[in-house]
């Protein structure tokens, strides 16, 4: 395997970086984090780019490539700033359940919609009495006079409160817990009268993004909003996590690297003792260290995107990439504050910002423990 970026691979970089240049501002950054600003509008800038949807099919608005380069953007964009990076890449969240699982009609009307920024999309599989445990579904869809009737409620929501569209998984046979379970397309939940949309409250980390409680109340969608096959929606939510967890892995490799960059700057100039502190080996080595961890996530994830690409569905590999990236963000970010000291504690130098963002990647999208089960179950396999 040949992981060396091509012609079209480096000329995206290369654009996505000199985008941030451009759209990404520091007290901006700030302004959203300290009071919860969601900034659409670097959304719909990324979509203008061709930074969104960049692997959908060209006739849905896309470019046609695949999830390495959509790794390479979002890994690019969080490396220039946690917290916008984020901003700028999760709105399309959830869009390939439409993509992966949709029907031409449902394709053609919602992907164009993402790709270009209009439409922002959510996916809604986390409830409060079963959290990473979605294959226990207590949210129902029954039919009813072509309709389905959706009853139940949705935590943990990303862009909740910011979507015009979101998918959701249902239960619509009863009794069969996981293998009864459906995706469904819910449209306008802004303005569904029977959706009641509640924002979770101020969190650690990822301020300037939505994430919500959605209640549903006998809210009417058509028969024909159903994704995919009946009843097979929790297997559909198992192969979107295993490209899902490769964004979010993304993700967590780009603002390991953002909190790596920051760290790097900062003992290049401060002095202590008559010395920068780049000079002492005990920094020197917590370098050697932090450079090291970065690569070899760098590595997993970058095989497991390849992996993808070459159309095979591996959750061991996802999970690892998903899992170890995580884990790496979060002490990379942990070092980069320790290595400012006590300018690392305090808000000015961003990299206490940065190790808020760097949490929430060793939780959604699967927790780091839910990912150790299944990279341990599909190597023990039935026991």
């Amino acid at each position: 395997m040949d992981f060396g970026l091509s012609e079209e691979q480096e000329d995206i970089v290369s654009v996505v970086r000199e985008f941030t240049k451009k759209e990404f501002d520091i007290d901006y950054t700030r302004e959203c984090d300290q009071e919860h600003k969601i900034p659409l509008e670097l959304y719909k800038k990324a979509a203008e780019n061709g930074f969104i949807g960049v692997h959908f099919p060209e006739e849905y608005g896309g470019q046609g490539l695949g999830i390495f380069e959509n790794t390479l953007i979002v890994e690019e964009l969080c490396r220039a700033d946690s917290t916008l990076g984020t901003a700028a890449f999760i709105p399309k969240f959830a869009s390939e359940l439409i993509l992966r699982f949709g029907d031409e009609e449902q394709k053609s009307k919602y992907l164009p919609k993402v790709a270009s920024g209009e439409w922002v999309s959510s996916g809604m599989f986390t409830e409060p009495n079963h959290g990473t445990d979605i294959a226990t579904s207590d949210t129902t869809a029954k039919k009813d006079d072509g309709n389905w009737i959706i009853n139940g409620t949705k935590t943990f929501i990303t862009n909740g409160e910011s979507a015009y569209f979101g998918t959701t998984l249902a239960q619509t046979k009863e009794g069969a817990k996981h293998r009864g379970q459906s995706m469904i397309v819910v449209d306008d939940l802004q303005k569904n009268g029977g959706i009641s949309i509640t924002d979770v409250g101020v969190k650690l980390g990822i301020r300037c993004t939505s994430t919500c409680e959605v209640a549903f109340s006998d809210v009417a969608v058509p028969e024909e909003n159903l994704v995919g096959q009946e009843n097979r929606g929790f297997y559909q939510a198992m192969e979107f996590f295993d490209e899902s967890r490769i964004e979010i892995g993304s993700q967590a490799l780009g603002i390991a690297e953002c909190a790596f960059d920051k760290a790097v700057d900062y003992i290049k100039e401060r002095e202590q003792f008559g010395a920068k502190i780049g000079s002492f080996q005990a920094t020197q080595f917590k370098i050697a260290e932090m450079a090291t961890k970065i690569e070899a996530a760098r590595s997993l994830l970058y095989r497991s995107a390849w992996n993808f690409d070459q159309g095979r569905i591996d959750p061991e590999l996802t999970s690892m990439a998903k899992w170890y990236a995580g884990r790496v963000a979060v002490e990379i970010a942990d070092e980069a504050i320790q290595l400012h000291g006590g300018y690392g504690y305090i808000a000015d130098y961003d990299v206490e910002r940065i190790y808020r963002d760097a949490k929430i990647t060793e939780i959604y999208e699967g927790t780091k423990e839910a990912q150790k089960m299944v990279i341990s179950n599909q190597i023990l396999g039935k026991l």
